[in-house]
């Protein structure tokens, strides 16, 4: 495939597999989301997914070197990424995510702009992989070390199979996450929603603190 061997490409799928089990931001915007609703979480895994094949795509195409090559570019990406997370702190804190818009049971295949559907949740999923500029670098540095440099349709192709990885394991991190806020009482999804509000304010945080 693309001039991959079979010896290549289970390497890759190793190594890809280990990286995506790390708990990063990616998973905990699936994981507030998927108490909102399993199609939210489910959803976001969709999102966090497509991000993953803008980035893998920017980098097979070089768009990706931009980042080294204008340190600027990377400095803005990461300040509105930083941006997005406390915005998305304060709206898990609100707790829309978690009481006063939950998807009603029996409704959790609903695709409307709710706060609770699958298109919020993909919204919210994408816009969180795609504005980290970090994730780019990531792909940057690591696709050509199993496709080659200037190997734009083996970098292409395991970042389709990086990103069927992620939706496969976000997905179900989701839809289990889902299942746990249907039960949860109201005490334990205001802990969880301000614990998961005090990580987004953190890792914001970083993100800044990586650029000052």
């Amino acid at each position: 495939m693309f001039g991959l061997d079979a010896a290549t490409l289970a390497a890759y799928v190793a190594a890809a597999g280990a990286l995506i089990l790390v708990p990063g931001q990616d998973t905990l915007v699936v994981l507030t989301r998927g108490l909102d609703s399993r199609a939210a979480g489910v959803g976001a895994a969709v999102g966090v997914a497509v991000g993953v094949l803008v980035h893998a795509t920017a980098a097979a195409l070089g768009l990706a070197a931009v980042y080294r090559a204008v340190p600027a570019a990377a400095a803005v990406v990461t300040l509105g990424g930083a941006a997005y997370l406390l915005w998305l702190a304060v709206d898990t804190a609100s707790g829309d995510g978690f009481e006063s818009s939950a998807t009603p049971p029996g409704d959790e295949t609903r695709t409307d702009g709710g706060t609770g559907t699958a298109v919020a949740g993909f919204r919210r999923g994408f816009l969180t992989n795609v504005a980290n500029p970090k994730v780019a670098l990531f792909f940057l540095a690591f696709l050509p070390g199993f496709a080659g440099e200037g190997a734009t349709g083996a970098m292409l192709a395991l970042g389709v199979v990086y990103a069927l990885l992620t939706v496969a394991y976000l997905s179900a991190v989701g839809a289990l996450a889902g299942r746990v806020g249907a039960v949860a009482s109201g005490r334990t999804a205001r802990v969880v929603r301000f614990g998961s509000a005090g990580v987004l304010v953190a890792l914001a945080a970083a993100l800044v603190g990586r650029i000052v």
